[in-house]
């Protein structure tokens, strides 16, 4: 099933997305090594022991990664133009190998293009843990196909 055109989002609505994953060591490592991050404290396990976290962390940007992936079978699969912009992006919690993610979006805003064959979709992304804290937050800005003139 794809995701919603334009004119199925409605401003308010959450939506508690299906889909999570457990973060493996495996994940992290691969990620900072496609990215070329090599901080030890995501990688190093005697430097990230000395942290006040105790432990490696997993890359954040892996893990606002993951987050709109959960996302996108329910907002945006086969039904984006492109994503626009994510903004106001916060780790209020640390992500540890294990930790299992899953997440939701609230539309805040929306609006057609000039054009009218298409909308501007704006949506809170929240990540959260198995326990559900905010591991990760973030604006995410989407051009939306309209029903109506999809192919």
């Amino acid at each position: 099933m794809p995701g919603k055109y334009y004119e199925e989002f409605a401003v308010g609505e959450t939506i508690e997305h299906r889909k999570s994953r457990t973060v493996s060591e495996s994940d992290n490592q691969r990620f900072c090594d496609m990215t070329m991050n090599q901080q030890p404290l995501h990688l190093d396990a005697e430097f990230a022991g000395d942290t006040e976290f105790g432990e490696r962390l997993v890359n954040g940007l892996y893990t606002m990664s993951l987050a709109v992936g959960l996302t996108i079978p329910d907002t945006t699969d086969g039904t984006i133009v492109a994503n626009l912009s994510y903004d106001n992006v916060e780790h209020p919690t640390p992500v540890f190998h294990g930790d299992t993610i899953t997440a939701r979006s609230t539309v805040t805003d929306k609006r057609e293009t000039s054009d009218g064959e298409r909308g501007v979709v704006t949506m809170h992304v929240e990540a959260l843990n198995q326990n559900d804290e905010v591991v990760c937050e973030f604006d995410r800005t989407a051009l939306s196909l309209k029903k109506e003139h999809a192919e």
